[in-house]
């Protein structure tokens, strides 16, 4: 069973200056609409995120400007950061952790800078909201093993290319089929998480099905 995180509820004081900080920095606005004085609801969404920000009148007993972590990720830190303060957000330099593995809270362990071997996971800055709700961006170009997100061209070419690989050992011994219907399966079974072996193994049973 699938279980999509797709909304982040973020506690607010003021919700029209909120939305005028997060509309500001380009995310969309899905969503404002109210059934009275003490209940309004606002949802927007980061440019090319899957998940959505909620905020409103009514909507969590949290206290505003109570959340810390949310990440964004981005595949260039310094770029991302650069667009963030033309569009008015107050961010941090970009910094990484002395441990070298994600960060600590607060300023704890951070180094400015990024990551001196530019490691994939290892690039951070942060700003927050004016109520003081902190976002950080992250820094990824390389998914760790088991995880592949095609949102760009590279990494779509990148898992074409895997799925052609694999499908290739498959159709030696497999009935005549269109190459489609195997690199699907494969391909929805790898951006879930699975691994090569396990895809495979996916669109083998789907296979399985279609050729029936």
């Amino acid at each position: 069973m699938d279980l999509k995180l797709e909304v982040v509820v973020v506690p607010v004081s003021d919700v029209d200056k909120a939305k005028d900080f997060y509309v500001g920095l380009g995310w969309r606005l899905d969503a404002d609409f109210a059934t009275d004085e003490n209940f309004r609801v606002i949802q927007v969404t980061p440019p090319g995120s899957p998940a959505s920000v909620i905020f409103g009148t009514g909507l969590t007993t949290a206290t505003p400007g109570s959340v810390q972590g949310l990440h964004l990720i981005v595949d260039d830190v310094e770029g991302a950061r650069a667009e963030l303060i033309e569009r008015g957000a107050d961010v941090s330099e970009v910094y990484h952790d002395a441990g070298g593995v994600f960060h600590h809270a607060g300023a704890e362990g951070r180094v400015t800078g990024p990551d001196p071997e530019r490691r994939s996971y290892s690039s951070f800055a942060s700003f927050a909201d004016p109520d003081g709700n902190e976002w950080i961006l992250q820094e990824i170009t390389t998914r760790l093993p088991g995880r592949v997100t095609p949102t760009n061209v590279e990494n779509l070419a990148e898992l074409l290319r895997e799925a052609e690989e694999h499908h290739g050992a498959y159709e030696a011994t497999a009935p005549k089929h269109h190459w489609s219907d195997w690199y699907a399966p494969y391909i929805a079974a790898r951006t879930e998480g699975r691994t090569p072996d396990q895809a495979v193994e996916d669109a083998g049973l789907h296979m399985q099905a279609v050729l029936r």
